[in-house]
């Protein structure tokens, strides 16, 4: 053939140069579309609202949580002061079912002597229940005076102790574990 190209193959070659430019073209406008800056820039700002409005969310229901929380808890502290004594109460409850049956067999019983016995064994059984809870009496005959302890009602001339010495208890003083809940009422010694 001829060196110079015929008519058909220069349309050929242009077709595929004009062919090669609009897939360029098109290749161009398809990057153009994924990289542009404001599409994506919106794509963001979207994403980010919505993890936005997730966290807020999340933020609302742990707040709505905690105020649950903390209504349980006041609840449960309400409650706990209300209903503290009631161990004690159910611990108390056999010693007054003896002194009801005591009383109701009182008038039956005509000696003195089994009688004392009897509220003599309810009372131990009573301090005996208080003390396993923590409350004790508090000994005060025989003792210094101390105000922690003591409540001082008169004051009484007795050589055989030394002064502000206790000499006789009108009322016994109690402890609850570490802390005075009654202060014994008494008579100390003058100086």
């Amino acid at each position: 053939m001829s060196k110079h190209k015929t008519d058909n193959e220069k349309n050929d070659d242009l077709n595929e140069k004009i062919s090669e430019n609009q897939n360029a073209n098109e290749n161009a406008k398809t990057e153009s579309e994924e990289t542009n800056p404001i599409d994506s820039g919106e794509e963001k700002i979207s994403a980010l609202q919505q993890e936005i409005n997730q966290y807020k969310e999340l933020a609302l229901r742990k707040a709505a949580e905690f105020e649950n929380y903390k209504r349980r808890t006041e609840n449960d502290q309400l409650n706990l002061l209300k209903y503290a004594a009631e161990s004690l109460i159910i611990k108390l409850l056999p010693t007054i079912d003896d002194l009801e049956r005591s009383l109701s067999h009182i008038n039956e019983e005509t000696d003195i002597q089994k009688i004392k016995e009897g509220v003599q064994l309810i009372y131990n059984k009573f301090l005996k229940t208080l003390d396993e809870q923590g409350i004790k009496k508090i000994e005060s005959i025989g003792k210094p005076f101390n105000v922690d302890f003591h409540e001082a009602l008169m004051q009484r001339s007795d050589d055989s102790v030394p002064p502000h010495t206790v000499i006789d208890e009108l009322e016994t003083g109690y402890m609850y574990k570490d802390r005075v809940i009654r202060h014994a009422k008494v008579i100390v010694s003058e100086d």
